[in-house]
């Protein structure tokens, strides 16, 4: 439990999906009603607090007062000497699967989510292994967004391998033979990294 009220959750998750929409939508009237939900979320804040519409409308245009860093997570399922990789449907690359940490998730339901979402497999986040600045990494190609990346280990729980969402296919691929990745998303030396503390007290987690 937080003692964040959960009129303000359910704002903020309304507020995120609109934001979410209007990034992505190409659609006009898909926009105008992702401007709407952005409109009832601003209402049920200003509400809430007593801070005038068209202030809160305004935050909500620019995000979440001070701009901080996106948060993206991947996950590392294990079996011996293979781990689980994603092919992405946008490149035809593979990662480990993983995305942005949506409003009103921790960063290990995070996780679990996006394994489950994009393999098919059920997992738990054991252990948070890493966290990385991309910009400090060199990963390439450069975005637009400032982004930090937390990598956790994860057991299987259960569940089928199977391509979702956005991914055209998910299996489990030997250490020492990976195939070609989407360097956007995950690379080599994170993989090693992350293979390297699959034992509990191996290493400790890198950082930067």
């Amino acid at each position: 439990m937080t003692g964040v009220p959960q009129w303000l959750v359910w704002a903020r998750r309304l507020a995120s999906l609109a934001q979410n929409g209007l990034h992505f939508t190409e659609n006009q009237f898909d926009r105008e009603r992702y401007e709407e939900l952005r409109d009832i979320a601003a209402e049920m804040l200003s509400a809430g607090s007593d801070a005038p519409m068209e202030k809160v409308l305004d935050l909500l245009g620019r995000g979440y007062g001070y701009d901080t860093p996106k948060i993206d997570v991947r996950g590392a399922v294990f079996r011996d000497d293979t781990i689980l990789l994603v092919r992405e449907a946008q490149d035809g690359k593979w990662a480990m699967p993983g995305g942005y940490v949506d409003v009103g998730l921790t960063p290990s339901a995070a996780v679990e989510k996006e394994v489950r979402e994009e393999s098919g497999l059920i997992v738990r986040a054991e252990r948070l292994v890493g966290w990385t600045d991309r910009d400090l990494r060199g990963e390439i190609p450069a975005y637009v967004y400032h982004i930090h990346k937390l990598y956790f280990i994860c057991t299987e729980l259960g569940g089928d391998l199977h391509a979702r969402h956005e991914t055209t296919d998910a299996a489990f691929h030997p250490l020492d033979n990976l195939p070609p990745l989407s360097e956007g998303r995950t690379l080599p030396w994170q993989i090693e990294l992350i293979a390297a503390r699959r034992q509990p007290l191996a290493a400790e987690p890198f950082f930067d």
